[in-house]
Parts: C-alpha cells; sequence; structure tokens
C-alpha cells in the first residue's frame, strides 16, 4: 500500500507542475481551484509521510 501512496504522490506532483507551467499565476484559470486542491493533498501526505529533516543534525 506504501508503494501505490508513494506513487500517487509522485503523480500528484507532476500533475501540479504541468498546471503551474499551463496555468501559470492566473487565479482567473479554470484549473486554479484544482491547483489548490491538488497542493492541499500533496501537504496532507507529506505531513502524514514524510519525516521532517532535523536541522540541528544538519548544522
Amino acid at each position: 500500500m506504501r508503494l501505490a501512496q508513494a506513487m500517487f504522490h509522485k503523480r500528484l506532483i507532476n500533475l501540479l507542475d504541468t498546471l503551474i507551467d499551463h496555468v501559470g499565476e492566473d487565479e482567473t484559470h479554470p484549473l486554479a481551484s484544482m491547483m489548490d486542491v491538488i497542493g492541499v493533498l500533496i501537504e496532507k501526505y507529506e505531513d502524514e509521510n514524510v519525516p521532517e529533516l532535523d536541522m540541528d543534525a544538519i548544522a
């Protein structure tokens, strides 16, 4: 299941990148709200599944 989730996450990132290239910063574009939703989904996945960097370990 984790592999499928990770693959879906990567697909969402690729889709968001494509939308950003196409829509740009035009908030009136019909796909702008879809960009927002995909961004929220990516953020939720990363909050739940991607460990945060320990900045003390890096320094």
